[in-house]
């Protein structure tokens, strides 16, 4: 009897263990199950209108279009981890799978198909020019011999409108279009050339609405897309989202609510955009 007693007892420690492992690898797969349960998004964090992180929160139209994208996808607006991506670093956090997906301002190029792949485009934008609100001489960018402007060091935006549209352009330099648009507002320059959103984007800003406006004369096109990893599976469903968010309005009204107060229109020509075939 008493064997049979340490048996049964036996017995039943060795079901409590079991039971207690069983317990202890459910709550592990929960936790695995969590982390699979977010995606991570690339973002500019400093880019109004477009990208723009400010005390925990985000606001621009790509993180919209992100937001609507990964909803379709089936995650939530909570499931979504943000992630600085600045643009010398895109390719690079991609391939190192420090994100899934790269929403900012991400123009579609052979060069960089090399390394990545793209969904998209959502939106086609173009080289423009932003001027003081009362501008009435500069309508594109011909209207620029005699006139400074502005544009960021490294970028080859002014310089390419000198060289092929306004000899005559005086070219200024600044760390960043913020201080560009500063500096026209100071008296010292006549025009910012970068993009037309991202013009817009700046001119919405509280501090700058209704001084600026965008001129609406495009003179490049940039399909911005959707960066993706070379091997994902997301393409189509991206794409997918993307027509969704176009036909039922919700594309067309965050491009609006990201540049209230800029006086821009984007160019009806190219937008909405078609859809690129998945690679």
């Amino acid at each position: 009897m008493r064997t049979t007693r340490y048996a049964v007892a036996a017995m039943a420690a060795a079901a409590a263990l079991t039971l207690s492992a069983c317990g202890s690898d459910s709550g592990t797969d929960s936790a695995d199950s969590g982390d699979a349960e977010t995606i991570r998004v690339g973002i500019k964090f400093d880019q109004p209108g477009l990208g723009f992180a400010e005390g925990g929160s985000y606001a621009g139209f790509d993180v919209d279009v992100a937001k609507y994208v990964a909803n379709e996808l089936g995650y939530s607006e909570d499931q979504i981890e943000w992630i600085e991506t600045p643009s010398a670093q895109r390719e690079n956090m991609l391939e190192n799978d420090q994100v899934d997906m790269i929403f900012a301002t991400y123009s579609i190029t052979d060069t960089r198909k090399e390394k990545v792949a793209f969904a998209g485009p959502y939106f086609v934008a173009g080289q423009d020019l932003l001027v003081r609100a009362d501008d009435s001489e500069i309508a594109g960018p011909e209207d620029l011999n005699g006139k400074t402007l502005c544009s960021v060091t490294g970028s080859t935006s002014a310089q390419k409108v000198k060289d092929t549209l306004a000899n005559e352009a005086n070219l200024v330099e600044q760390p960043s279009y913020a201080e560009c648009v500063t500096a026209m507002q100071g008296g010292s320059i006549d025009a910012v050339t970068t993009d037309d959103i991202i013009l817009a984007g700046l001119a919405s800003t509280d501090a700058n609405k209704g001084q600026f406006k965008v001129v609406g004369n495009t003179f490049s096109e940039e399909k911005y897309g959707v960066g993706i990893q070379k091997d994902s599976d997301k393409c189509e469903d991206i794409n997918a989202a993307i027509e969704k968010m176009i036909e039922d309005g919700a594309w067309e009204e965050a491009i609006k609510k990201n540049t209230e107060g800029a006086d821009y229109t984007f160019n009806a020509e190219l937008n909405p955009p078609a859809m690129d075939a998945c690679a």
